[in-house]
């Protein structure tokens, strides 16, 4: 992921990492006695943070000792401590121009090129001054800094362990040795060596901060928490501190405690572009988009330059439904930054949501490349297959992301299988069983199980862009799975008969999914809106406390929770059914691949897969859409839902009514 306080989504890395310069205590020569004394006085209010006073007592000692070397490597150092590093490397270049071989002016006169982003100088700086003083530990760990800076990881590590060989307990060389260790995706190791800094010194905010870092790599999130409040309670002001942890808020799907970390990262540094436009973030998860878009703007405001924040921006507007300004700024994003792959995915997925599916799939690849994406990415001796000679060769579709994105893409299998391939699909193993019925399908595979042998191999999202689907072309036949007729009768057995509509209910989903905030109805919301008349089934496995409580007390709907053992008794179940009504679920996706009559409750920004400005969707012609017209407007869905069922009611009153069944 790396800046410090990252862009969501992406990476955190250490802040401040250089040792600060430290005055010397001895001066070059003696001076006149009341010289003496100016500068003893000068040291003490520098060693006291009192820079103004101890610069004028520096430049008191300059007006009899014009070319004093010592002194003006202090000034140089006042001017870096108080922001004004040009002038500090003006003043060391003279105090080195008098004195070239100290090799504590060329380690300080790095550090201010360093703060002046002037890498390759400060690079050479502090390597002059570790051929000065071969043992010099300070520098050596800034020489790392630099490195680290430039992202050379491994000549940062090798620096960081010559400084810790001299000192061992050189708590800034073993924090920043952890930098670079995560740079080189070794946190285990990374996080021993921050243990290491804070043993040495207890209090270095600084450790705990980047242990932290490499806890979150790690995925130790809670772990993680905690580490970057060790580092608040010892630097409150710490804004990389606030604004990191804010970010693992973000990751928890806690958007109101990150919102109030991003602000108090502002409050310290009212110019931290990073932490407004992680505040974006926050805003947009928290359904406030134009708030999110005031932040990004400042965020760029602060740095034109900025990305990350042009992508995140996009991502605002695409939730205030200005499709075509979020392409305009996921544009701006990636002319900005090329290779910019979280830029590329998110055009994506607004290209997919507008119908440009063509363009869309092209952008989708650029998953691969995200830090969230490419660990799920497969990597086999055979080739990707991306369309092209398919007859005669074994290719093995595996799934990639969600269930309900497996059930959509799984139609593919038959595509591939009418080329004269044998396929091969891995699947979860909760859906093993369901997918055994796909036609043209030699063999199913459980993620995890040995492979059989094949040919070429493609991830099931990448499917479309190896057939060319275009809004026109969807493969969409009324439905391509089935229930197995044994489960069907089993099920069958279960419910029993029922004089009355049978209708299926799922209103919530996976609570770890990013959009479960949008996508999910409470049940107590729903309940309500739905008329006496039908019989209602829950064909949710699993069921948040809330709802259990408000289930158990409710006698008109039925719960099977474990007695579902995997999606081919979910099918089995929704065979019994006369219309199954869902939010945006693999429950959805089942129903309507089975060719269930379904009616899909959407957010008004959906998932891209159901479009904009319809109520029927080309992946599913079994599918009914009901959509919010307004954000977070589920009153209205219902009502239209309630008033549907309602009308259902009416005619299953008519005699002769023919239920929609089916069996398998």
């Amino acid at each position: 992921m790396p800046p410090t306080c990252p862009s969501r989504r992406r990476s955190r890395r250490t802040m401040s990492r250089r040792s600060p310069p430290i005055p010397p205590r001895r001066v070059a020569a003696p001076p006149p006695a009341a010289v003496a004394g100016l500068l003893r006085q000068a040291l003490a209010e520098h060693r006291q943070g009192r820079l103004e006073e101890a610069k004028r007592l520096y430049e008191a000692v300059l007006k009899v000792q014009p070319g004093n070397a010592d002194v003006l490597h202090l000034l140089g150092v006042v001017a870096a401590q108080g922001g004004d590093h040009r002038l500090a490397v003006s003043l060391m270049d003279r105090a080195i121009a008098a004195n070239p071989d100290n090799a504590a002016f060329h380690s300080n006169r790095g550090n201010a090129l360093k703060d002046l982003g002037r890498l390759d100088e400060a690079l050479a700086a502090y390597e002059r001054a570790v051929a000065l003083k071969p043992d010099y530990a300070d520098a050596l760990s800034n020489r790392g800094n630099v490195l680290l800076d430039l992202g050379r990881f491994d000549a940062a590590l090798a620096s960081y362990d010559q400084a810790v060989a001299l000192a061992p307990g050189h708590a800034k060389a073993h924090s920043n040795r952890a930098a670079a260790l995560l740079g080189l995706g070794r946190a285990e190791l990374a996080l021993a060596s921050c243990d290491r800094a804070i043993a040495c010194q207890p209090d270095y905010a600084e450790a705990y901060f980047n242990r932290a870092n490499a806890l979150v790599r790690l995925g130790r999130l809670d772990e993680a928490l905690a580490a970057y409040a060790g580092a608040l309670a010892r630097k409150p002001d710490y804004a990389q501190a606030h604004c990191n942890r804010g970010n693992v808020l973000l990751d928890l799907e806690r958007p109101d405690e990150a919102l109030a970390s991003y602000d108090r990262a502002i409050a310290v540094r009212p110019g931290y572009a990073e932490a407004y436009s992680n505040r974006g973030v926050a805003l947009n998860d928290l359904g406030r988009p134009d708030e999110a878009l005031a932040s990004y703007d400042k965020a760029i405001a602060l740095r034109p330059d900025y990305a990350e924040a042009y992508s995140n921006r996009g991502n605002a507007l695409k939730a205030m439904s200005r499709l075509d300004a979020a392409l305009a700024s996921y544009d701006r994003a990636i002319a900005l930054r090329p290779d910019y792959a979280e830029a590329h995915w998110n055009k994506s997925l607004a290209l997919l949501l507008t119908g440009e599916l063509a363009s869309g799939w092209r952008e989708y690849e650029w998953r691969w490349r995200r830090e969230k994406d490419a660990p799920r990415q497969r990597h086999f001796s055979q080739p990707v297959w991306l369309g092209g000679e398919a007859a005669g060769r074994t290719i093995l579709l595996h799934a990639e992301q969600g269930l309900g994105d497996t059930i959509q893409f799984c139609r593919y299998a038959p595509r591939v299988a009418e080329l004269g391939a044998r396929v091969i699909l891995e699947v979860p193993g909760a859906l093993v069983d369901l997918m055994r019925g796909l036609p043209g399908v030699a063999d199913v595979v459980a993620a995890g199980a040995a492979l059989p042998a094949f040919d070429r191999h493609c991830p099931l999202m990448s499917l479309p862009l190896a057939f060319g689907t275009t809004l026109a072309g969807v493969p969409s036949a009324p439905r391509y799975l089935y229930a197995d007729s044994a489960r069907v009768a089993e099920w069958h057995d279960r419910l029993g008969p029922s004089g009355q509509p049978r209708v299926g209910l799922a209103w919530s989903g996976n609570t770890a999914h990013k959009q479960d905030r949008n996508r999910t109805l409470a049940l107590d919301t729903l309940l309500p809106y739905l008329p006496e008349g039908c019989e209602y089934v829950c064909i949710q496995k699993e069921l948040r406390a809330a709802d259990r409580a408000i289930l158990a007390g409710h006698g008109g709907m039925r719960f099977f929770g474990d007695e579902l053992r995997d999606f081919a008794d979910t099918a089995a179940l929704c065979a019994q059914l006369d219309v199954v009504i869902s939010v945006d679920t693999s429950v959805a996706h089942l129903a309507a691949a089975l060719g269930k009559e379904t009616w899909i409750l959407l957010p008004q920004v959906p998932d891209w897969r159901w479009l904009l400005g319809r109520d029927d969707s080309p992946w599913y012609p079994s599918a009914r859409l009901y959509r919010q017209t307004g954000a977070g407007d589920w009153a209205g869905v219902l009502a239209r839902l309630q008033g549907d069922l309602r009308v259902r009611l009416a005619a299953a009153r008519e005699p002769g009514l023919a239920a929609n069944k089916t069996g398998g």
